[in-house]
């Protein structure tokens, strides 16, 4: 049984909606939505946090 659902963007944050942007450009985004961000690995999850760390300091320097 797929859990597979289409996340509200319109209702996150910014950074939660980064999240799951960099997900999908990192290719891990289906299985995040079919078992959830638990099934991540300490080093993909990792990535992901650093990706969105990097983002928000370019952000800020703009």
């Amino acid at each position: 049984m797929s859990k597979k659902k289409k996340p509200d963007f319109e209702n996150m944050s910014r950074e939660e909606r980064m999240k799951y942007e960099i997900a999908e450009e990192l290719g891990l985004l289906d299985r995040v939505l079919e078992d959830g961000w638990k099934t991540l690995s300490a080093k993909e999850t990792g990535r992901i946090g650093g990706l969105v760390t990097r983002r928000k300091r370019e952000e800020q320097n703009r």
